[in-house]
């Protein structure tokens, strides 16, 4: 039997060629075979950051390779090999703090990260995709692929979790990271003016490896601060320092800010956050509620995803009272709850779609068609029940942008191939048919229920 690293070896030499060759040289060239038993085979990766792109981009291609290899269908597990200290960091180490004392041995402290916010808890969707990406490549490659990296968006889109995740990966691998929002560089440095300690305050910054700052907009308005803060970044540059900044707008929307300083946040790479989609509200939510182990139904997620649709913040914040809610109450933690739960949080004025529990859907498309609800999940396929399964798929579609997974599960199991033929259907012939979309109109009105308006 080969050893786990020849079999590696030999998927490498596929992998090679099947992906681009700096994907190749940045994720797959370090890693190692480490075991292979009971269909399980392990891999050895230098550090957290290229376990979780492999986890999330190359596993099933991995998976793929690694059977055609062996013959067996595995599982993969990425192990984290920590590498030792290289001498070019410790010496930078050193070098930012004077010579003088023994901070080279000690992991570096970063003040004011939070704890929950890594790269393993973030939640990537299409909004979001590309700053994750560019924030994984600096945490990799630090002062070397995207420096300055800017990122910019709404409140609550991540761009703060993407900041201290970018700081928890750096102090992991002994950088001396030092994180700050602009409100605190602000105070600092006026508390350092006036008790004539502006020197500290330089020699503070400039001994980091990694600067992070957040919320750089609030920096407009104030000159000195920004004159401070442009030669600090000169200086931090010149010594290949990574510098990652936050915005709730890109720099040159930064009008109020000094120009010189706006074209050095141009620099490197500028990348923006757009607001959630539906489906990323989903994830979000989803990994809430696994993370807290609390019974939430689909539906109810459904309901919050599409109610809130502003930021993650408010999102988390509304799955958190509903859960509460139901604790204090001892109700049924279902959709009418969820409702009462967050009623108060909801603009008065707010137009959204109407949220209708499933079984309500098909309880009512079955009694407008006069067939048995066991009709729309069993095999029946008489030209009335065929019709009625697939309106309860396009209701079920259109009106709680249910995913076509879960279309087919509550229709009895069905492939979403045939959830998605069902909804096409009815879709396409509700806008030319009177009939059917009088049909349709007929049993919304019954649900009590408005036009999805997405």
């Amino acid at each position: 039997m080969r050893s786990a690293q020849e079999i590696w070896e030999a998927a490498l030499g596929e992998l090679q060629l099947q992906v681009n060759k700096p994907n190749y040289d940045t994720w797959l060239r370090d890693t190692t075979g480490i075991a292979y038993q009971d269909r399980l085979f392990v891999v050895g990766v230098p550090n957290v950051f290229i376990a979780e792109w492999l986890a999330n981009r190359l596993y099933s291609l991995i998976r793929r390779t690694l059977a055609g290899i062996t013959g067996t269908h595995l599982d993969v597990e990425f192990l984290i090999q920590v590498p030792s200290l290289p001498d070019t960091c410790a010496a930078r180490t050193c070098e930012a703090d004077g010579g003088t004392s023994s901070k080279s041995k000690q992991l570096p402290q970063a003040p004011g990260l939070n704890p929950k916010y890594t790269f393993s808890t973030f939640v990537t969707g299409e909004p979001n995709r590309l700053a994750y990406a560019a924030a994984l490549e600096v945490a990799e490659a630090p002062g070397q692929t995207y420096n300055p990296l800017f990122v910019y968006g709404d409140t609550g889109v991540g761009k703060t979790h993407l900041l201290h995740a970018i700081g928890h990966a750096m102090k992991a691998r002994r950088y001396r990271v030092l994180y700050v929002n602009a409100e605190q560089f602000t105070n600092q440095f006026v508390i350092a003016l006036k008790n004539k300690k502006a020197e500290d305050f330089h020699r503070k910054f400039r001994a980091a490896d990694v600067l992070l700052v957040d919320d750089i907009q609030f920096l407009t308005g104030k000159p000195q601060t920004q004159e401070c803060f442009f030669h600090l970044f000169n200086d931090l540059y010149d010594n290949n320092c990574q510098i990652v900044v936050t915005s709730d707008h890109a720099p040159k929307a930064l009008s109020p800010m000094t120009k010189r300083l706006r074209s050095r946040l141009e620099w490197g790479l500028i990348v923006d956050i757009q607001p959630l989609d539906l489906e990323t509200r989903l994830i979000i939510l989803d990994a809430k509620v696994r993370w807290l182990k609390a019974p939430v139904s689909s539906e109810v997620l459904q309901f919050l995803a599409r109610r809130f649709q502003h930021n993650a913040r408010e999102l988390e914040g509304a799955l958190n009272r509903v859960i509460t809610y139901a604790k204090l109450t001892g109700e049924a933690l279902d959709v009418h709850l969820a409702t009462k739960a967050v009623q108060d949080l909801l603009p008065s004025d707010s137009r959204q779609e109407t949220f209708v529990p499933p079984h309500r859907i098909m309880d009512a498309v079955a009694s407008y068609y006069g067939v048995p609800l066991q009709g729309l999940t069993g095999k029946r396929r008489d030209k009335k029940t065929a019709l009625a399964r697939q309106v309860a798929m396009y209701l079920l579609r259109e009106q709680n942008h249910s995913s076509l997974a879960d279309i087919g599960r509550i229709l009895g199991g069905r492939d979403h191939t045939t959830v998605l033929h069902g909804y096409d259907k009815i879709a396409s012939e509700v806008s030319i048919d009177p009939e059917l979309s009088n049909s349709v109109e007929r049993i919304r009105q019954d649900l009590g229920a408005t036009r999805y308006r997405g």
